[in-house]
């Protein structure tokens, strides 16, 4: 959705053509490889010290983000409770990581109040890295209208207007049960650039089976027309219950998933983080039959570290 600038075009390319000479069995990410690394897991109990070491396995910030770029980061800020909003420490090492890669401008994105960034903690991250925080007002003028061809249950999305000030985006969601499909992830987090989600919900979102399958396909028609260079999830202290604002029961996976592919980050979320069965869950086994990525991860090349 961003608009192109200072040579995002050319580096789009480029990257297309490393994907191209990793299929022939070039080197991706830097490495000699027979096929691109699709996700990396990074187990510990250090947050900022396993964002860094999963974008490191990717190939380091500088694979997403060209020198002077402007970045804009989506962390999910939706409750104050345990396990329900992005961890302090993975946004404060993803802000460094995009400084050092040459970022020109860094912001986070938000259609949620301060006083949930006060109550996440994000708040604090945000002024002590110098970074800015664009909380954007509930309110037509700050959005447009995107169409959506194909849509299943929405032909147009509302979008953000903030985000065409920005070459790219990072999405940077916690894993999390989820009330009605019992799942959240990348999907679902780009519902923080939407305006009209309230159309998302009918009223028995929760509990009917087709007012469930209606939210779940209205986030996979707003996934095609939102695109992230990069999704880092925190998995390291999640709720597995009440979600998605909690008070809920806890878990402690630690875990940092980073990826490009959202289908697969959110099938391997399901599977491995929270136990579900990634078919079951609508949005992501549509997203996949829509072609946004793979929820098949026995082809997708995992790479693993603890630290």
């Amino acid at each position: 959705m961003a608009k192109s600038k200072i040579n995002r075009r050319e580096f789009i390319g480029r990257s297309a053509a490393l994907g191209a000479v990793a299929l022939i069995g070039g080197k991706a990410w830097g490495r000699p490889a027979a096929e691109p690394i699709g996700l990396a897991v990074v187990s510990g109990s250090d947050p900022d010290a396993m964002a860094v070491k999963a974008v490191e396995i990717l190939g380091g910030m500088k694979a997403f983000v060209p020198k002077g770029a402007k970045v804009a980061l989506l962390p999910n800020v939706q409750s104050k409770h345990p396990g329900t909003f992005t961890k302090p420490g993975i946004l404060r090492a993803v802000i460094r990581m995009c400084k050092e890669a040459g970022a020109a401008q860094i912001d986070c994105l938000s259609l949620l109040t301060q006083a949930h960034w006060d109550g996440a903690g994000l708040t604090q991250v945000v002024q002590e890295e110098g970074i800015g925080l664009k909380l954007i007002p509930r309110d037509e003028a700050g959005f447009k209208a995107v169409p959506i061809p194909g849509g299943q249950a929405l032909t147009e999305a509302r979008i953000a207007k903030e985000l065409d000030a920005y070459d790219l985006y990072i999405n940077l969601p916690i894993t999390k049960d989820h009330a009605g499909n019992k799942f959240t992830g990348t999907l679902k987090n780009h519902m923080g650039l939407n305006g009209n989600n309230r159309v998302f919900h009918k009223t028995n979102w929760k509990t009917d089976p087709a007012d469930i399958d209606f939210l779940e396909t209205c986030i996979v028609d707003l996934n095609t027309v939102l695109k992230p260079h990069l999704n880092i999830v925190d998995a390291v202290e999640i709720i597995t219950s009440n979600g998605p604002m909690g008070p809920g029961d806890l878990a402690k996976p630690g875990q940092v998933i980073a990826g490009v592919d959202r289908v697969a980050v959110d099938a391997y979320c399901a599977k491995a983080v929270l136990g579900l069965v990634p078919a079951d869950i609508a949005c992501i086994r549509k997203a996949h039959e829509r072609g946004l990525g793979q929820i098949d991860l026995a082809k997708v090349r995992i790479v693993k570290a603890s630290i």
